[in-house]
């Protein structure tokens, strides 16, 4: 049977193949403690499900439209509104099964064979290979744990070509936890003015996961606003990534472009999730709060176990829920038996000696790191880092 050449186009996520080989090990009986998926360890807040249980009994239970139910496309506008100032209409939002397909819709409705779409590194492992299904070119702007794992104006200018038409980023940043200010925002801003073909993709997933102040967006300003598309979503701030709802925020012909495509893949979002949207996005924020300030917990106790391992060199994050640390101290060493020659070898070495589940840096674009989740149990964190230590102890 011959396939598709387009499944030699794209990888398989890191983030899933490592969270697979954790599960396969646990099969066996054994502990693995898994640092390796970005998914908050806890339950959904009671009034959001209790909005979905209120949609079943109502009979919420029909096909919905491609963009998303008007009262949810409203909540949307409603939230952008009140966290973050920016005015959006209904017919402007497109509701999708989670952030992953919003970014999707946004590649494949902008990106044509050639293009070029500059990702300043590290980034999240789909925003590549979806350039790549689009044959689409990554450009890459490698930033560095002195610049706070951010790009400066000067890279960004330098990266653009006539052939760019994309710069895609988050904020905070997966996996870095790099946040930009309003500040360094201005200062892109002042880069894209000069560059009008150029559209800029805003990753905002981790808006509500923040430790350094207000979260800013790039769409603010409002010389590039209509190039600007914020991509956001449930899962993280509200502890939803079972229910699969993200949406975009993006000027009408580039929101009806996202319609249309969506339309021919899954057309309308779950129903029910779509309810208990409208729930999470109007109502009480305080669980979300309350989540962020465990992770805030968390990041202190992690950035104490990291910054105590010899060698490891660490960014401490500003949002989100990882730590990003460069551990390429240890590439050339062994244990014996294994070599570290790279930080799949490193992750690897963990997964079967520590039994502690991470995601190799190169599948962020970034070959010196490893990625580890805070998001989960203070004492699963304390026991994976003790592990940790054990086991590099063996390496020389």
């Amino acid at each position: 049977m011959e396939l598709s050449s387009l499944l030699n186009r794209f990888s398989e996520p890191e983030t899933l193949k490592m969270a697979k080989l954790g599960r396969e090990l646990r099969a066996k009986g054994i502990d693995v403690i898994d640092l390796s998926l970005g998914e908050p360890d806890f339950d959904t807040p009671q009034h959001i499900k209790d909005a979905a249980i209120k949609a079943i009994n109502d009979n919420w239970s029909h096909y919905t439209p491609v963009p998303g139910f008007l009262d949810l496309r409203e909540a949307v506008c409603t939230k952008l509104k009140r966290d973050n100032n920016l005015t959006y209409t209904p017919e402007q939002i497109v509701v999708s099964t989670g952030a992953k397909q919003s970014l999707a819709n946004a590649i494949l409705a902008l990106v044509d064979e050639g293009d070029e779409v500059v990702i300043p590194t590290p980034y999240w492992v789909t925003y590549s290979e979806l350039v790549k299904i689009a044959r689409g070119k990554v450009v890459e702007i490698r930033t560095s744990v002195s610049n706070k794992f951010k790009a400066t104006p000067e890279e960004v200018a330098a990266a653009i070509t006539p052939k760019t038409k994309v710069f895609m980023f988050s904020s905070p940043c997966n996996p870095s936890g790099a946040v930009y200010s309003k500040e360094e925002l201005a200062a892109l801003v002042n880069v894209f003015e000069k560059h009008p073909q150029v559209i800029i993709l805003s990753d905002e997933i981790y808006e509500y996961i923040n430790f350094v102040g207000k979260h800013e967006s790039i769409a603010q300003f409002d010389s590039i606003k209509d190039r600007v598309v914020v991509i956001n979503g449930l899962s993280k701030g509200f502890a939803m990534t079972g229910w699969r709802l993200g949406y975009t925020a993006s000027s009408t012909p580039i929101a009806k472009a996202f319609e249309k495509l969506q339309g021919q893949f899954t057309s309308g979002t779950c129903s029910i999730t779509q309810k208990a949207a409208v729930a999470a996005l109007t109502g009480n924020l305080q669980p979300s709060l309350d989540m962020t300030a465990e992770f805030t917990r968390r990041r202190v106790k992690t950035l104490e176990l990291v910054n105590a391992i010899p060698g490891f060199t660490c960014f401490a994050p500003e949002g989100a829920f990882y730590v990003f640390p460069d551990v390429s101290y240890y590439y050339g060493k062994s244990n014996g038996s294994e070599t570290i020659s790279n930080a799949a070898d490193f992750s690897m070495y963990l997964l079967n000696n520590a039994h502690v589940s991470s995601v190799m840096g190169d599948a962020f674009g970034e070959p010196k790191c490893v990625r580890f989740s805070f998001a989960n149990s203070m004492e699963n964190i304390e026991k994976a880092w003790g592990r940790i230590a054990e086991a590099l102890k063996k390496l020389s």
